[in-house]
């Protein structure tokens, strides 16, 4: 199984970029997919997840210093999740990392990475203010 991770680049701030993910080797319609990212001397943080919600189709959820500038979508058909990013803020730098859960995940259990399997080997976004 691989993730490749793209659509990092350098932005001014309140600029926008969209990142993709391609799962190859796994069919992930089930799995959740996680978005993270790492700044420089901190700790892999969670942005964004979406996954099936086990009853009705796919459900979302977002760290709030993103929430309402990010938009975190799937196409299964492609493979490919995706993270749209708008009015990014200097605080949004870092490497973005999508990541594969390989089992559906709930509640709170989305946001840590030690439950995701698979990730992909990053992306940088540098936001200029």
């Amino acid at each position: 199984v691989q993730l490749q991770a793209s659509g990092g680049g350098s932005v001014q701030g309140g600029g926008s970029l969209r990142l993709s993910c391609v799962v190859f080797g796994r069919t992930f319609s089930s799995d959740a997919m996680g978005w993270f990212r790492q700044a420089p001397d901190k700790e892999r943080e969670f942005v964004a997840v979406i996954g099936w919600d086990g009853r009705n189709g796919d459900t979302t959820y977002y760290a709030a210093s993103v929430k309402g500038r990010f938009t975190i979508s799937r196409d299964n058909a492609k493979k490919t999740v995706y993270l749209q990013m708008h009015s990014l803020k200097p605080e949004d730098m870092g490497v973005y990392y999508c990541a594969s859960s390989s089992r559906p995940l709930y509640g709170i259990d989305r946001v840590s990475p030690s439950n995701y399997v698979y990730w992909g080997q990053g992306t940088q976004v540098t936001v200029s203010s």
